[in-house]
């Protein structure tokens, strides 16, 4: 039985592989487990797995709400962002309609739209590997919908900046949507980054997607959430899957939200890692030509073009699972020291046999 004619041209999302007893720096996880609180407050929700979890994660929403500082109407809870980022998609879009996204950027972004029967104008970064704003201006058409801005950008690392970010946003058109997706926010430790969350309370057209996946180390527990005007809110309610986010995912979330000082402290042994790692990178003759970006989130990226499989493959074969982008580059997870040490073994042994 034929699928739709229009996705048999939608790539597969690539899924990061998941090779046994490899270390693991291909899929932006944290490396931490979740503490003994947060396993806690799981094995206590799922004595309740036989109940159907509340529809829009009030509890979730109302500490969401007081620790945001925002209205509990301006906040919607999905399976993760990436399924909020779907839900705008499909309430804002239609046929004849488009979006407007950086590339290289996050997958999923081209991936819904087409999925959604929407057209997908991708506009190439900078040679710094940061968003070209004033190109994604000029790529906004009559038929835009939506336009995403991921910052820190997935997989290059690389952020806007606020005063650049202020005057693109100025330069919008009100009819449409400017999607934030700051799934790595909570790595960046520059002041000159801007905050997504303010400026979506002093505009109608901003959204903003985080996630407790990354720094919150929930990957595997899939809850997320938007803080948006409330119009935009129930526009993404009205789209949603029932019952996406589950009592275990709620309770999960809720007791990592009760433990800042943990998150915290996971944060800075992450941004502690990828300073020492991308200073060692920087070192290498890996990228001739091409600096190696600093990096805002908890990966970082190496512009290695067309050597990017071959790379990634040499990589593998020494047990580090990294993330090859063929023809662009390498996004490498910020792990455990030890399992960096690993990577930079790797790395290092392959620039000696290229000598």
């Amino acid at each position: 039985m034929a699928i739709r004619a229009d996705l048999a041209a939608v790539p597969d999302y690539n899924i990061p592989r998941q090779t046994p007893d490899a270390v693991l720096l291909n899929a932006n996880e944290m490396p931490l487990p979740p503490s003994p609180a947060v396993v806690e407050a799981i094995a206590r929700a799922a004595v309740e797995g036989h109940r159907y979890p509340q529809w829009f994660s009030d509890t979730l929403v109302a500490r969401l709400a007081e620790g945001l500082g925002v209205p509990e109407r301006w906040i919607a809870v999905g399976c993760g962002s990436v399924s909020l980022c779907q839900q705008l998609i499909q309430a804002y879009c239609g046929p004849g309609d488009d979006i407007v996204c950086a590339w290289r950027s996050f997958d999923a972004y081209p991936v819904f739209a087409r999925v959604a029967g929407v057209e997908v104008r991708t506009v190439p970064l900078d040679a710094e590997h940061r968003h070209d704003l004033p190109a994604m201006l000029e790529a906004i058409t009559p038929a835009t919908r939506l336009v995403f801005v991921c910052n820190p950008n997935n997989p290059t690392g690389t952020a806007v900046r606020t005063r650049e970010l202020h005057e693109f946003l100025d330069r919008v058109p009100d009819n449409v949507l400017v999607v934030l997706d700051e799934a790595y926010w909570e790595f960046v430790t520059s002041p000159d980054v801007p905050d997504g969350i303010a400026l979506a309370l002093q505009r109608q057209n901003v959204a903003v997607l985080r996630t407790f996946s990354k720094a919150y180390g929930l990957a595997g527990i899939r809850v997320g959430y938007c803080v948006a005007p409330p119009a935009v809110v129930a526009a993404a309610h009205k789209v949603s899957v029932p019952f996406a986010v589950s009592r275990i995912a709620q309770a999960a979330a809720i007791a990592v939200l009760d433990h800042p000082s943990e998150v915290r402290h996971r944060i800075e042994t992450v941004v502690r890692e990828r300073e020492r790692v991308h200073a060692r990178l920087t070192r290498l003759p890996l990228c001739p030509g091409h600096q190696v970006p600093a990096s805002h989130a908890n990966f970082l990226w190496l512009p290695l073009g067309d050597r990017s499989t071959a790379f990634a493959d040499f990589c593998a074969r020494r047990g580090v699972m990294v993330r090859a982008f063929p023809g662009d580059g390498v996004r490498i997870t910020v792990g455990l020291p030890e399992e960096n040490d690993a990577f930079l073994r790797a790395a290092e042994r392959c620039v000696a046999l290229a000598r």
